[in-house]
């Protein structure tokens, strides 16, 4: 397992490395032709390619700082790194898009003529080069949230050149130019709605939230078939990064146990929430005839 998340690990870097070259390249040739052929549409998707370019960077390099060590300083590491970079990716996301809106309702009071020839070109560069980029961080984007923020980024732009392209076909067959600005809107609609989820979900990962495919009531009692009559009491469950899951709680032990006792009840703990829930680090407290509130989550 150690070995294949290496490799996983040196592919992520490698494979962002290159989409990295692949958006830089497309970012500068989307402007010259979207300053050359007078498309919104063109020039938005550059903007949204410059955001990959800045996405992807980080991304990277909150993919290698999360594999540092941990030390006294950083008893953690760096493994929230890439939750940061997956919060921040999704922000730059809705902020562009709603620029992008602003820039369309703008361009759609005053449409001008566009060359739409160039505009089919750039697109088709975009869809290829941003395609190619997506399939390289796919598997990635499975197992990591920071992953995912940049692949969105990388399929988003691959869409949107869709739509700039089909727009290109509109203007440069039927004379229609008021469809580049339609276009950029739709774009950033788009762009809202996956930028919004991936928001929330960093979002409730930085701030400790219990995943919300657990349920505390649920953990506490199939523990509780272990435990017996010692009842588990202020609860909390969260995610140090994707592949990390903690759980920590007291335990009201009706019996003044030996510690080799309470270790074997810790171990027994430990591999039901491994196996039933996923969590892979577990913090008992064990506490015998202590006066204190004994609710599930208290306010501390």
């Amino acid at each position: 397992m150690a070995h294949d998340h290496h490799h996983h690990s040196h592919n992520g870097d490698k494979n962002l490395s290159v989409s990295i070259v692949l958006n830089i390249g497309i970012t500068v040739a989307q402007i010259v032709g979207g300053i050359i052929s007078g498309s919104l549409s063109l020039i938005s998707d550059a903007l949204h390619n410059f955001s990959d370019v800045i996405s992807l960077f980080l991304s990277l390099a909150a993919h290698r700082l999360a594999k540092r060590k941990a030390s006294a300083m950083r008893t953690f590491g760096f493994k929230r790194a890439e939750l940061l970079a997956a919060f921040i990716n999704a922000s730059t996301l809705v902020i562009v898009a709603f620029y992008l809106i602003y820039e369309s309702v703008v361009r759609f009071s005053e449409p001008v003529v566009i060359e739409s020839g160039l505009v089919i070109w750039m697109s088709l560069i975009g869809i290829l080069f941003n395609g190619f980029s997506a399939v390289l961080i796919r598997e990635e984007a499975r197992q990591s949230i920071n992953m995912k923020s940049a692949y969105l980024h990388l399929f988003t732009d691959m869409m949107a050149s869709v739509a700039v392209l089909a727009g290109g076909l509109l203007m440069k067959y039927y004379q229609i130019f008021w469809v580049d600005s339609v276009i950029t809107f739709a774009i950033a609609v788009y762009l809202i709605i996956m930028g919004f989820g991936l928001l929330k979900s960093s979002t409730k990962m930085l701030m400790l939230f219990t995943p919300e495919n657990l349920n505390i009531d649920a953990i506490a009692e199939s523990v509780h078939k272990v435990t017996g009559e010692n009842k588990l009491y202020h609860i909390h469950l969260w995610h140090l990064n994707d592949n990390e899951l903690h759980f920590e709680a007291h335990l009201d032990c009706t019996q003044d146990m030996s510690v080799s006792q309470f270790n074997a009840l810790a171990d027994e703990i430990e591999e039901l929430l491994r196996h039933e829930f996923n969590i892979t680090h577990c913090t008992i407290q064990p506490e015998f005839e202590k006066a204190c509130q004994k609710d599930f989550i208290v306010e501390e």
